[in-house]
């Protein structure tokens, strides 16, 4: 069952992002902003906190996820070490990740040659 949830949370949100892509103007680029700042806003607003513990990687692994992750080492921090934690806890708490991105997208831009849309 709980395969289904992942499926069911992490599609709604791709179908989302689809749906901006479809029926707006928006970037790319800012869909994905905006999808990280929503992450951000629910996790302070206390409303992604239950979708993460009802469907699991469905609601981390999507962007929004970043944007939970964020939230969440920016509080732990300040707790820890006050408002200083709010510069230096949601790059501590995504640090695996910035550094895969970076990893694998270095990597990416090696082996392959890049065209532009024609």
């Amino acid at each position: 069952m709980m395969y289904l949830k992942v499926f069911l949370v992490g599609g709604l949100i791709c179908v989302v992002g689809q749906l901006l892509i479809l029926f707006t103007n928006l970037t790319s680029a800012r869909i994905l902003v905006a999808f990280v700042t929503a992450g951000v806003i629910l996790t302070a607003l206390g409303l992604y906190q239950p979708l993460v513990d009802w469907a699991g990687a469905g609601a981390t692994v999507p962007l929004t996820g970043f944007g939970y992750s964020l939230a969440n080492g920016v509080k732990e921090a300040v707790q820890e070490k006050g408002i200083l934690g709010a510069l230096t806890g949601g790059v501590s708490a995504t640090a695996g990740g910035i550094a895969a991105a970076v990893t694998f997208g270095y990597l990416a831009s090696v082996l392959f040659t890049p065209k532009t849309k024609s």
